[in-house]
């Protein structure tokens, strides 16, 4: 099977329902399939081919349906560019994935502007709102909605997601058409089952987490409800104007969405499930929002590289279990997933259980490689064929994980992946800095965030605040805002290395998490 046949079928069987709403505008799955038609048909005119690579950059909104759509009517591979990143990284995803072409919403134009001339290998812009001298619907219109019927095979390359790495670069995670679909189908198994009509609410981008909501919604005849922004009294309202019943949503929105004033006087009748993902939880968030919401929270654990493996619905999630702390944990593994704590030393051995280790996991969701990168693929992906997560974890004896640290360091500041080498790499450009380490500290809203300790040259005074501002400030310019270091420490003396002389983030980071009982931290 592959997503555009099924997308086709589906669209077929609920063509008179409604398939996308974004703001007031509203289109059935017949109307969304023909504008997607249209989109596949403006591609393929361009000289594209079926598995060539296109980049885009947007928010939710009717056209990023397009773009889903007519993507996968042309057998073409998207490469989703995140609004946030900087300059560096749009430059580095589109090329090492060898796009030939970009599509971007008008209102960041001026981002691929600006790099176009690093970008070679790109042969066309699609710019929705300015191109071939047409607005977007003119654009649109002019093309054909006959279906191209592009032939697709299920092992073909469907998507190619980022993620981070310990250089700083992002790596590509690459699926098929078969392990996208796999991906989304285990998301949904442990959920209520999905009517046909009913509504799941996006609040982050389909780029991200939630993207993965978004295929079997449609597939179930559903209606996905598209945000293009989140602040909190908007996104309630429309949660309960559009009776949604399904959401994703990182620990931190959660935290504001059930802290929002008048959550609590709301119809949450229709909510059936809110999917929490993408950064741990604290205790205080999970307890108030079941307190506001009801019993919808589903907790679930899984990466870009392999998705999911755990998944545990609110009764279970709050439960009381001998042995065991469900509200600490992530979660069971799924019945079509193999979960395993490897020696972090020798990934080959499997560790007994309640002995910490390395978070292994192999599931059809996961990830066949990572674009272009062998020597990456070969370090993250087992002989077994287990993807190994970085993670450190330890499962106890009624099967539950429990997340404790990350093995190479990786920050998880609300929902968004920041490496502390990426950070250290820009702020040893700055002239005052000698060395510097970043780590992660706790944080009341973002679940953790990054903090600095830099060194400094001499004649840099510790006090100085224009000089930590200027750390901060390079830190946004080079890899956006929401990277940048919330605190700045700078230190005259050398900081601490081991032996081998490797600065030692870990007894920097220690004072900053005194009273925790593990090493990373939940909104």
């Amino acid at each position: 099977m592959d997503v555009r046949g099924l997308m086709a079928q589906a669209a077929t069987l609920n063509a008179r329902r409604t398939a996308v709403i974004h703001g007031d505008r509203r289109l059935t799955f017949e109307e969304a399939w023909r504008r997607g038609i249209q989109l596949a048909n403006a591609l393929l005119a361009l000289e594209l081919h079926p598995g060539d690579r296109v980049g885009v950059l947007e928010d939710n909104s009717i056209e990023a349906q397009d773009f889903f759509a007519g993507a996968t009517i042309a057998g073409l591979v998207r490469v989703p560019l995140y609004a946030r990143n900087s300059a560096e990284a749009h430059t580095h995803m589109l090329a090492h994935t060898g796009c030939r072409a970009v599509v971007v919403a008008e209102q960041y134009a001026h981002e691929i502007d600006a790099i176009r001339s690093d970008l070679p290998g790109v042969e066309h812009v699609v710019v929705r709102g300015r191109h071939d001298g047409l607005d977007y619907e003119e654009w649109l219109a002019s093309y054909s909605d006959v279906d191209p019927q592009v032939p697709i095979d299920p092992d073909d390359w469907y998507i190619i997601r980022h993620t981070g790495g310990t250089t700083g670069k992002p790596k590509g995670v690459a699926y098929t058409h078969r392990s996208w679909l796999a991906a989304g189908r285990d998301w949904f198994y442990n959920f209520p089952p999905m009517v046909a009509g009913e509504r799941c609410l996006h609040v982050g981008p389909i780029s991200h987490g939630s993207g993965y909501l978004y295929t079997p919604t449609w597939l179930s005849g559903g209606c996905n409800v598209l945000l293009d922004h989140f602040e909190p009294s908007d996104t309630i309202g429309v949660m309960e104007r559009e009776q949604v019943g399904y959401m994703f949503a990182v620990p931190a929105m959660l935290n504001a969405l059930a802290r929002e004033e008048t959550a609590c006087n709301r119809d949450w009748s229709a909510l059936k499930v809110i999917q929490i993902g993408g950064a741990p939880i604290a205790d205080e968030t999970a307890l108030l929002a079941r307190d506001v919401f009801g019993m919808v929270l589903y907790q679930g654990f899984g990466q870009t590289e392999a998705l999911p493996v755990c998944m545990m619905g609110p009764e279970e999630w709050f439960s009381d279990v001998e042995g065991s702390e469900p509200l600490r944990s992530t979660g069971r593994a799924l019945p079509f997933a193999y979960l395993q704590i490897r020696d972090p030393e020798n990934p080959s051995i499997e560790c007994p259980i309640g002995q910490q280790g390395e978070i292994a996991i192999k599931c059809d969701g996961q990830m066949l490689e990572f674009w272009e990168n062998p020597e990456a693929t070969a370090e993250r992906i087992t002989t077994d064929g287990f993807v190994l997560t970085g993670d450190i974890g330890r499962l106890d004896e009624n099967g539950y994980l429990y997340v404790l640290d990350r093995k190479d360091d990786m920050i998880i500041s609300g929902g968004f992946n920041i490496w502390p080498a990426e950070l250290e790499n820009v702020i040893a450009d700055h002239p005052g800095v000698v060395e510097v380490a970043v780590f992660a500290v706790p944080d009341e809203k973002w679940g953790e965030t990054p903090m600095a300790v830099c060194a400094v040259a001499d004649g840099v005074a510790v006090d100085d605040a224009a000089v930590a501002d200027e750390i901060r400030t390079l830190c946004a310019s080079r890899l956006g805002s929401y990277k940048k270091p919330t605190h700045v420490e700078l230190w005259a003396e050398a900081l601490p290395k081991s032996p081998v002389g490797k600065i030692q983030r870990k007894i920097l980071r220690e004072p900053h998490w005194v009273g925790f009982d593990r090493r990373v931290a939940g909104t």
